[in-house]
């Protein structure tokens, strides 16, 4: 009875403290992500559940299984692996993400790798001399969805009079990945001046952070291939290295006594 009282009163504080502590931890990574998407998150969640609710969900939900755990196990060790199983119930649906979400975060991430590329070519259609919304446009129309298309439709906007600074900061806002992108041809669209050679730049720094990031994933996935060696080495070595010394010191000392 004692470990149901414990786990009733107990497993819901410990759970809000880790709760508390990740959510400090984490609090402002997550607002510089919803200010870079909110316009986005917003027409995608048009119509379900507000985020209040699915966040109570959640919470919810964390807090049947670890009391379920703790009241499985009992006493004390019920009581941390519960808040464990908790924390890590509500970190992971937390995380789940709609296959509307995925497939945002997959164009986010070709678009990124598109980038360089795109901002080549606007550099070299800019250095021949090009109207801007021909240059978008023709860049629209030689790359691959899904940049080709936003370029092609943007490029259009331009070529019907909108104000070029609008333009670009609206798509800039609409995907973070072209961000760097849309403030390049913003800051040249106010000030006029040429943007042939930041275009060119930015290009160079895209392709060195695609490079760092893929080797730093190359030296990940080399860490994640030995963990598994590792668990399979260390029984064999205990088993033959270490439990014959213990047994042989256990038996001179039980001999000696």
């Amino acid at each position: 009875m004692r470990s149901v009282v414990w786990a009733v009163v107990g497993l819901p504080a410990l759970a809000v403290a880790a709760l508390r502590l990740r959510v400090v931890l984490r609090g402002r990574a997550r607002r510089r992500w919803a200010v870079a998407g909110a316009r986005a998150d917003g027409r995608r969640r048009a119509g379900r559940a507000g985020p209040g609710s699915g966040h109570r969900r959640q919470l919810a939900t964390a807090v049947v299984a670890g009391l379920a755990v703790a009241l499985l196990l009992g006493g004390g060790t019920g009581l941390v692996v519960g808040a464990l199983v908790a924390v890590g119930v509500h970190r992971w649906s937390a995380e789940a993400r709609s296959p509307a979400d995925r497939r945002a975060a997959w164009a986010e991430e070709l678009l990124t790798r598109q980038l360089p590329l795109s901002a080549e070519l606007l550099a070299a259609c800019l250095g021949a001399a090009a109207l801007p919304s021909e240059a978008v446009v023709a860049v629209g129309r030689s790359v691959d969805a899904p940049m080709g298309p936003r370029l092609a439709a943007l490029g259009a906007e331009l070529a019907l009079g909108a104000p070029p600074e609008l333009c670009w900061s609206r798509l800039g806002e609409r995907h973070p990945a072209l961000a760097p992108l849309a403030r390049c041809m913003a800051r040249a669209s106010l000030g006029g001046a040429p943007v042939a050679g930041p275009l060119t730049e930015l290009a160079q720094g895209q392709r060195t952070a695609a490079a760092r990031a893929a080797h730093v994933r190359v030296r990940r996935a080399a860490v994640l291939a030995t963990a598994p060696l590792g668990l399979c080495f260390l029984p064999a070595f205990v088993l033959i290295g270490v439990v014959p010394v213990v047994i042989g010191l256990t038996s001179g000392f039980a001999r000696a006594m």
